[in-house]
């Protein structure tokens, strides 16, 4: 992990001064809690609700997006990797028509 972690009570990012967390943070997040989603989603849950009481003007659907939305997203790369093609398994175990 590198210096990017939240400078509280503003939540920006100690390595970068964007919003906490930023984009490298995010990718540093992502490897660490590979094949632990869940366990990512406590750690920014448990953060959310950190800055939802150091910054109470901040508009909850903000906030939300900011600490737990972006980690459900796959990213770009990963996602091309792991598409399936035609004829074989999606995500959900169905085969995709071809």
């Amino acid at each position: 992990m590198t210096t990017h972690g939240p400078v509280m009570p503003i939540w920006s990012c100690g390595g970068c001064d964007l919003p906490w967390p930023c984009p490298t943070w995010r990718q540093e997040l992502r490897a660490e809690y590979a094949g632990a989603p869940v366990s990512l989603a406590l750690y920014l849950g448990v953060c959310l609700v950190q800055a939802a009481e150091d910054m109470p003007w901040a508009p909850a659907g903000a906030l939300h997006r900011r600490f737990i939305g972006w980690a459900r997203q796959v990213p770009e790369v990963q996602e091309r990797r792991t598409a399936a093609g035609p004829g074989e398994p999606g995500r959900d175990g169905r085969h995709r028509a071809g």
